[in-house]
């Protein structure tokens, strides 16, 4: 009998503590499925390996023990179907979103998240619209696309030649950086030769190479993912294009050396808004998320952690999870990340972004001191 009411008191004070724990839903939205579902799977891992982290090390808000959940959706970079996820993850209750991708999918879904009162931070949408809608809700830890299309047009026209063409994908990526790439190359006293522009789901590109080719520009600038810009740098080599290839962030991917394949050469540039893998402040981050989803870092992986993270510390900082409440905490997080410190400015953008340029060197793109 003794022992009887001891294992009750035992079940009872276990229960007690499983009953005091509460669930905290953050969401992910990326591309899933598609041709960039490489990029998309990469950023959710990222968020995902923040939130069962912080459960391993344990988190008390509000007097109860967290377990945070991730709730996943694929918006397969479809602005259209990004409204639709954004809207569920809303109805599902989360507390704060990590993402979306891309800049063509986050700025719409940005209303719906402000709408509810939901923060939402971006590791990889850089248009510079996103963060200028005067939305208290909206964040990215990754610099903008002023900060790198300036990187990319001045080191274009100062560093591989004076003409530059310049493609782009009519995203609001694409197109956003595109334009920042343009100004740069002007203002570095270049010429822009021509400004071209395809689509996100194109695979022959010769028509516009042609004519470019005619003007014989020093450098081609392509402003896309790298789904299109592989395939499309193949296309320059195959038509004999002598000129220097630069991409931006969206195309600086283990992917883009793979669907380019022989036609990569030390001619070909490429930006990321952010500080090289090897150079990110936790230098283990790599590794462990190797040995948790048995796959490398692609771009953004160490920025979403980082988003996920934000969040979490402006709970812990608010000792809340309601979004109204912690809300004005995150406005004011400053912590050390796995890609360094993570605060932001009064618009919501990061206050430390960092653009680096990368040159293809023994089969991998090399950051350039």
């Amino acid at each position: 009998m003794k022992q009887t009411l001891i294992a009750l008191a035992v079940f009872g004070i276990t229960s007690g503590l499983a009953q005091a724990q509460e669930v905290v839903k953050i969401g992910h939205v990326g591309p899933l499925t598609g041709n960039i579902a490489h990029l998309g799977k990469d950023n959710e891992n990222g968020a995902r390996l923040a939130l069962e982290e912080y459960n391993a090390k344990g988190v008390t808000i509000g007097g109860k023990k967290i377990k945070f959940e991730l709730v996943g959706e694929d918006d397969a970079a479809d602005p259209k179907t990004g409204n639709i996820v954004a809207q569920r993850l809303v109805d599902a209750g989360v507390k704060g979103v990590v993402g979306h991708l891309n800049s063509g999918t986050t700025i719409p879904a940005s209303r719906i998240y402000n709408q509810a009162g939901i923060p939402m931070i971006s590791p990889s949408a850089t248009n510079v619209t996103l963060t200028h809608q005067g939305f208290a809700t909206v964040f990215r830890t990754m610099a903008n696309d002023a900060q790198q299309g300036s990187v990319i047009g001045k080191y274009a026209a100062t560093k591989l030649g004076k003409t530059v063409a310049i493609i782009d994908d009519r995203t609001a990526y694409g197109q956003g950086l595109a334009d920042e790439v343009e100004k740069a190359v002007k203002a570095s006293g270049g010429k822009v030769s021509s400004r071209e522009f395809t689509n996100n789901q194109a695979t022959d590109f010769l028509a516009i190479l042609t004519k470019i080719k005619a003007q014989k520009p020093d450098v081609i600038v392509y402003t896309g993912m790298d789904a299109q810009g592989g395939p499309m740098l193949k296309q320059v080599k195959q038509l004999g294009i002598t000129a220097k290839f630069v991409t931006g962030d969206g195309g600086c991917t283990p992917e883009f050396i793979k669907l380019a394949g022989a036609a990569m050469s030390d001619a070909a540039f490429c930006t990321q808004a952010g500080l090289p893998l090897d150079q990110i402040a936790d230098k283990t981050f790599k590794d462990r998320f190797k040995k948790r989803f048995g796959a490398d870092v692609q771009i953004y992986a160490p920025y979403s952690y980082d988003a996920a993270a934000a969040i979490i510390e402006g709970m812990k900082a608010a000792d809340s999870a309601d979004p109204a409440k912690y809300l004005p905490f995150l406005k004011k997080v400053d912590f050390k990340g796995v890609t360094g410190e993570v605060a932001f400015d009064a618009n919501g953008d990061t206050k430390y972004g960092a653009i680096t340029m990368y040159q293809f060197k023994a089969g991998a793109w090399e950051a350039l001191k």
